[in-house]
């Protein structure tokens, strides 16, 4: 059934569907949201005599040549089926005359820095203007000096941002950074073929999910869940034998065939085929499933609680366009537009007045606790602690080892 289109004739192109992918703190009292630091990175620059040497950004072209292009993650943007366009990104260029590219090329932090990494430490375009990643890859861009400073007078609607995400310690003063949704990491079923749900992760392991279950490849996500199961505060004190306790967990699910597939976002294709009847997954996700496969999964908070994050808009060092960047960031920034977003992907926006914007362009949302989410729930969410760089690298290590890459 399709969803009621916004009031504001600017936005009534904006495609019936429902809410998405990656939890800010609406409301929240004393909670914030932690920051993750990423490991040391190799730079990939040949040309670096000195090796602490960071590019220098690129000259910007955005008087002369009015483009952007943006590269998110998939479900991430309202999006229209029937004209393949993203309605809202379409009212931003009639309104900015800047045309907008965008992309859904980033499946997962760690292979789409792969891609990117050898041009960005050599101060390279990467055809990205804007690129969308989480806290911890964040952290590792912004330190390796792979993304430019921002105009904050370009973007005055950034005095939007919600005050429990101004301050966060891998990118002091949002100079680099800013958060473009956030959300819970939990689990999922197909309700028809798990007709009793499921509560727990280790619920997951049941002998008659045997390989139609999927984990994520994010490691704080998928090995959060596992050691919050085991009892672990994921923001608070533990090291190797926390993580090996849950990372055997893990290499017994794969090496019994419990385990189908670790996978990023393309765990949602595996869902609707039915190749996939369980899964740890992101929150807004199940929800947009659900509006445009049919009403078929359902999402929950593991009782012993779910991952919290945030991804950020960044502009990468070798771009040309950065003011049309800024200027993509500050109409996202504008409630009004950040409720229609949020309308779509269903996780939760970091723009205050958000809320209150939602009550025109859909009523029903705003008391969805997967965009607006309670005390409560938030109480039940854990940001996964800061790594030191010798952590993130072995940790990381023995993870991708364990699901065979």
């Amino acid at each position: 059934m399709p969803k009621r289109l916004p009031e504001d004739p600017v936005l009534r192109r904006l495609v019936s569907a429902q809410l998405s992918r990656r939890n800010v703190l609406l409301g929240a009292g004393g909670l914030t949201l932690a920051s993750l630091l990423a490991a040391c990175g190799t730079s990939g620059s040949g040309k670096a005599a000195d090796p602490g040497a960071k590019p220098a950004a690129a000259q910007d072209l955005s008087a002369s040549q009015k483009e952007v292009n943006w590269a998110n993650w998939t479900l991430y943007l309202d999006y229209d089926d029937k004209t393949g366009k993203y309605p809202s990104l379409e009212a931003f260029s009639k309104a900015s005359g800047i045309k907008a590219g965008y992309a859904e090329d980033i499946d997962g932090n760690d292979t789409y820095f792969g891609k990117v990494q050898a041009q960005l430490a050599a101060g390279q375009d990467i055809g990205q203007d804007i690129i969308t990643l989480t806290d911890w890859m964040a952290a590792r861009l912004i330190r390796l000096g792979y993304t430019q400073e921002l105009d904050r007078a370009n973007i005055p609607n950034a005095a939007n941002l919600l005050a429990t995400l101004q301050k966060v310690d891998f990118d002091p003063g949002r100079t680099h950074s800013l958060t473009w949704q956030s959300g819970f990491a939990g689990i999922a079923w197909n309700k028809e073929a798990v007709p009793g749900g499921l509560r727990k992760v280790s619920d997951l392991w049941q002998p008659e999910l045997k390989g139609r279950v999927e984990v994520l490849d994010e490691m704080r996500d998928t090995m959060g869940l596992l050691m919050l199961e085991d009892g672990v505060d994921i923001a608070g004190s533990w090291g190797s034998t926390e993580f090996d306790k849950a990372l055997e967990v893990l290499n017994k699910q794969i090496a019994d065939g419990q385990i189908r597939q670790v996978k990023g976002n393309s765990y949602k294709e595996d869902l609707i085929s039915g190749d996939a009847l369980a899964v740890i997954c992101w929150s807004g996700d199940i929800t947009q499933l659900n509006f445009e496969e049919g009403n078929k999964w359902e999402f929950a908070i593991p009782e012993a609680g779910c991952t919290l994050w945030s991804d950020n808009l960044m502009v990468p060092i070798g771009s040309p366009h950065k003011a049309n960047a800024e200027a993509v960031m500050d109409y996202y920034y504008d409630p009004v537009n950040a409720a229609t977003v949020a309308a779509y992907v269903n996780y939760i926006s970091p723009v205050q007045g958000a809320r209150a914007a939602m009550e025109k362009i859909d009523p029903s949302l705003v008391d969805n606790p997967l965009i607006f989410p309670s005390d409560e729930d938030l109480a039940r969410a854990h940001v996964f602690r800061t790594l030191s760089a010798d952590e993130e690298t072995d940790f990381s290590d023995r993870f991708q080892q364990a699901i065979g890459n």
